[in-house]
């Protein structure tokens, strides 16, 4: 068996229990609700909190520094000046 046999038969295999824990949660109400709830929630404060990293982090690119706030210089990125 090959690397890539074996990549797609774990995929499969991983599909189909996917596929069997949603069919699994779908049916049960109380399941259902949480998992709804779960998504509700992560919508709630995941979207947001994502939202404000990539706006600060492209603020931060676009005025000439990386994502970790360190300005970009001729040697390299160097630590800004506090």
């Amino acid at each position: 068996m090959t690397e890539r046999q074996a990549e797609k038969i774990a995929n499969l295999v991983i599909g189909a229990a996917a596929i069997g824990a949603a069919i699994y949660v779908l049916r049960s109400p109380a399941l259902r609700q949480a998992v709804w709830g779960a998504a509700r929630n992560t919508l709630i404060a995941g979207v947001p909190a994502w939202l404000v990293a990539e706006t600060r982090n492209g603020w931060a690119v676009a005025h000439g520094r990386d994502s970790h706030g360190w300005a970009e210089g001729a040697n390299g990125p160097h630590q800004p000046a506090i």
